[in-house]
């Protein structure tokens, strides 16, 4: 690890050497898999690609744009079952080989996207081939995100859980900012005629190093402190356990659900809508579109580490209920700005409703796996998460383009915004503060309250 590596890590008082490396380690290799996971979407959403991939694979059909965005789409509707077989599994049989097999059908996939033969090549076989790609990478996807927050949680200190599940985030959009990033930068090397012909192919290629780096730092460290707890006492879930998920922890999943629907559609629509409602209903230039998205993602990413270090020390709860708050006030005033004609305006606007996003964002790594126990920890976030962002994050940008299109009202991104606040404000309230709470506490409660539910005592 470089000396600017280890300067994001100081150590806390009374922190060992050996902890201290192995929360590292545990971060950079769970983070990473999250950029594998975004930089992928970045690829795959960006505006080059999604031309290409059209007329690649659909060519000659008037629908060949839509078609490729809807492949961008199946993936969010297998993330569900990608959750439900993935989150239990690691429940049963560790964090560490699922994360691995994860991250391995990830970069692959991206990879071999990059690798299909064309339509002119093999006919239909190409869309073919290409949807089951997709398919493989949105059921892997599914049992990425919750794995690697429950790895970092697990293993940070308590005091800096916030702290160290910040960098979740920072692998999201370092992913994402790569993806837009690459394919810029190979398209204006390139040029026009040779990012049709073949270099559309370089981006997706370049998955498979950096899925290689993620598994290999996944593959250096051990399944976190509070799982080899239970291996040891014997207490990993039974033989079905998303049975036990779902039976004793259902109301905390709902609470998620809720908190995540604000999250998704805020995240989805601010980062990956936004660049086409620039365009298409605010006449701002493709480019300076694109470099607004990527300079607010740049200056998210700066204020990510600090939020979560505040959530440390002030709690989630705050964090969480000024951004609901905030979008419930700020959303539509920020959107009519966008509006107002003034790039200056525009920025601002889209500025403010971004750091609301980056006060989620800051803290989800902490907040989320700490609403679970060890025992079904893994199982339930990935659960609850997915099908929350099937249902809503995904459908977001097709909702509000949608209710646009038929109304001629072009402030529905802030309504959209706005009910997904108020929703989300009951499940924060619902949700315990577990900032400075042990993981072995919040095991021993979340454990009473299945136990409750299901009729079980200790």
């Amino acid at each position: 690890m470089s000396s600017a590596a280890k300067a994001h890590f100081p150590a806390g008082p009374g922190e060992p050497k050996a902890e201290r490396d192995a929360v590292r380690r545990a971060v950079m290799a769970s983070t990473m898999g999250n950029a594998v996971e975004w930089f992928d979407y970045g690829v795959f959403t960006s505006g080059a690609i999604t031309g290409i991939i059209g007329t690649v694979f659909f060519p000659g059909d008037s629908n060949a744009v839509l078609k490729s965005l809807a492949l961008v789409a199946i993936g969010f509707i297998v993330r569900p079952f990608g959750g439900a077989f993935f989150g239990p599994l690691g429940d049963k049989i560790g964090r560490r080989p699922v994360l691995a097999l994860t991250i391995l059908l990830m970069s692959s996939c991206t990879f071999l996207v990059g690798v299909l033969p064309t339509y002119a090549a093999i006919g239909v076989a190409a869309p073919i081939l290409l949807l089951l790609l997709r398919l493989v990478q949105g059921f892997s996807t599914g049992g990425e995100y919750g794995g690697a927050a429950t790895f970092i949680a697990e293993y940070a200190p308590t005091r800096k859980r916030g702290f160290y599940g910040s960098f979740l985030e920072v692998g999201t959009l370092t992913g994402y900012v790569m993806g837009n990033g690459v394919v810029l930068a190979v398209s204006l090397l390139a040029g026009t005629e040779a990012m049709h012909d073949w270099a559309w192919r370089i981006p997706f290629i370049l998955a498979l190093p950096l899925g290689v780096v993620g598994l290999y730092l996944r593959s250096k460290l051990d399944d976190p402190p509070a799982f080899r707890r239970l291996e040891e006492t014997g207490q990993k879930p039974e033989k079905a356990p998303i049975k036990e998920t779902l039976a004793g922890h259902w109301p905390m999943i709902l609470n998620l659900i809720g908190i995540v629907i604000l999250l998704n559609v805020a995240d989805y629509m601010l980062l990956t809508t936004m660049p086409s409602y620039f365009t298409t209903h605010l006449d701002i230039g493709a480019n300076t579109s694109t470099m607004i998205i990527i300079g607010v993602e740049l200056a998210q990413l700066c204020v990510l580490v600090p939020l979560g270090m505040l959530s440390d020390r002030v709690g989630r709860r705050p964090l969480l209920m000024t951004a609901a708050i905030g979008f419930l006030l700020l959303s539509y005033p920020a959107i009519r700005l966008m509006q107002s004609g003034s790039l200056v305006a525009l920025i601002i606007g889209f500025g403010a409703v971004a750091f609301l996003l980056a006060l989620i964002l800051a803290v989800i790594g902490s907040t989320f796996p700490a609403m679970f126990p060890t025992r079904v920890r893994y199982g339930s976030f990935a659960i609850g998460y997915n099908v929350s962002t099937a249902l809503f994050g995904g459908t977001a940008g097709v909702v509000v383009e949608a209710m646009i299109n038929k109304t001629g009202d072009k402030n529905w991104p802030a309504y959209y915004l706005m009910g997904a606040a108020a929703i989300a404000i009951i499940p924060i309230l619902r949700t315990p503060e577990t900032a400075k709470v042990p993981i072995e506490v919040i095991d021993a409660e979340t454990d009473r309250h299945a136990g409750a539910l299901t009729g079980v005592r200790d």
